[in-house]
């Protein structure tokens, strides 16, 4: 069952409209999540380094899906990240990895961290995030 539902949450993932965008990868599996993107100067603010939206992006869905690995039936949603910027970033691979820290029966806690591509970490961030009230398999993508 587990699998199945990681998997749905990777699809999911990968068919939102956003995702044309960044064409990212994404592993879901229990508490945990890991994205990568590549660089490119699509992502460059004026001073030539990635602009930190792709940060936060990479940060919050990493962390959200970290969350929703554990909520089986619907769609969790964020209610707060907080997002810590420490390094800019030109080149290579961006990696984000999300893992739930704390967990009660109305919200879930999880932190993530932005690497480059040579494992220096260049952010990171926490979020909260409870069930929202969309099923799962209503969301494009999760249903196979």
């Amino acid at each position: 069952m587990d699998e199945k539902h990681y998997r749905g949450l990777e699809r999911m993932y990968l068919v939102a409209p956003i995702n044309r965008i960044f064409g990212p990868t994404i592993k879901v599996s229990k508490e945990r999540a890991e994205i990568e993107i590549e660089v490119r100067e699509d992502y460059f603010h004026g001073a030539g380094a990635v602009h930190g939206c792709v940060y936060f992006k990479m940060m919050d869905d990493a962390a959200f899906f970290a969350a929703n690995s554990i909520v089986r039936d619907n769609f969790v949603l964020t209610m707060s990240f907080t997002t810590y910027l420490t390094r800019p970033v030109t080149q290579g691979i961006m990696r984000s990895i999300g893992k739930v820290v704390a967990k009660s029966r109305n919200q879930i806690i999880a932190e993530s961290c932005v690497y480059d591509h040579r494992g220096k970490e260049i952010g990171r961030g926490s979020g909260v995030f409870v069930k929202g009230r969309i099923p799962l398999v209503e969301v494009p993508g999760y249903s196979k």
